[in-house]
């Protein structure tokens, strides 16, 4: 199994899909009698905080034309971690159907958790205060994003994103001419799934379905009480067709059996 070549970009995907929960806040700054003065959109990058604050330092000097914009937002992937509170069992497959309609076996997903830390970085507390109060509500504790985790098979899951904590940092060292820096953390755990290879179905399709009900558990000495039969309708139906199903009840009474048929369209 390993050395057969597959990419899914479930971990690039679960990164972008945080991103861009937050790459759409704004703040506003208004005067004294509450009219707005200036709106600003926040610059979202991915990265570690202290690149942004060493950028700080050394670009303290303001004669500069050009220097680092606050606020501002960063979030970086911290870890990654096995989820044993979601394990599936690890021989479980499941069939799909892959965009040429051809059936597929893959194996049941595992599960893992991938933190993440959002920092806030700005200059003045109110607009740090502005950003903070867009975000928490949407976490009690949780938010759920939907990813296209497996694109060729159209495996779209809905991903928890769990809020972990909230912590705030005051920045600020040294004279005057000192740039300071208010930071506020969030941390946060996305628990996606992560899928092996997509394999060919060798078994096919399966076209038609037998259950029969016996009186009691024990299927050798009990009696047989009714069979229930269901094919798709066309018998050639493709799973992207449109089509229903044709069932059939055989009822066991002796030696007899009684069977009416049912169409049906589902």
């Amino acid at each position: 199994m390993l050395g057969s070549y597959y990419y899914h970009e479930i971990i690039r995907k679960t990164i972008i899909s945080f991103g861009t929960l937050f790459n759409d806040l704004n703040i506003k700054h208004k005067d004294s009698s509450g009219g707005v003065v200036s709106q600003l959109k926040v610059p979202l990058a991915y990265g570690p905080t202290q690149k942004f604050l060493a950028r700080l330092e050394q670009q303290a000097n303001l004669d500069k034309p050009v220097q680092i914009t606050l606020p501002r937002m960063s979030f970086e992937m911290t870890s990654i971690s096995y989820d044993s509170t979601r394990k599936s069992g690890i021989t479980q497959t499941f069939r799909a159907v892959d965009n040429n309609d051809k059936m597929k076996k893959v194996f049941m997903p595992v599960p893992y958790n991938i933190g993440f830390e959002l920092s806030i970085l700005s200059k003045l507390n109110d607009d740090a205060l502005q950003i903070v109060e867009q975000i928490l509500p949407y976490f009690q504790p949780s938010f759920n994003i939907t990813v296209d985790l497996v694109e060729s098979i159209g495996e779209k899951r809905d991903i928890p994103v769990v809020l972990n904590s909230v912590s705030f940092q005051d920045d600020y060292e040294g004279d005057f001419s000192t740039r300071r820096a208010l930071i506020y953390t969030l941390r946060f755990t996305a628990k996606t799934y992560l899928f092996g290879p997509v394999a060919d179905n060798p078994e096919g399709l399966i076209r038609k379905v037998i259950v029969d009900t016996y009186s009691d558990t024990n299927t050798q000495t009990a009696k047989r009480e009714m069979r229930y039969t269901v094919v798709p309708d066309p018998i050639d139906a493709n799973p992207g067709d449109d089509f229903g199903f044709s069932e059939t009840f055989e009822t066991f009474t002796d030696s007899k059996s009684y069977s009416p048929t049912r169409q049906s369209d589902i």
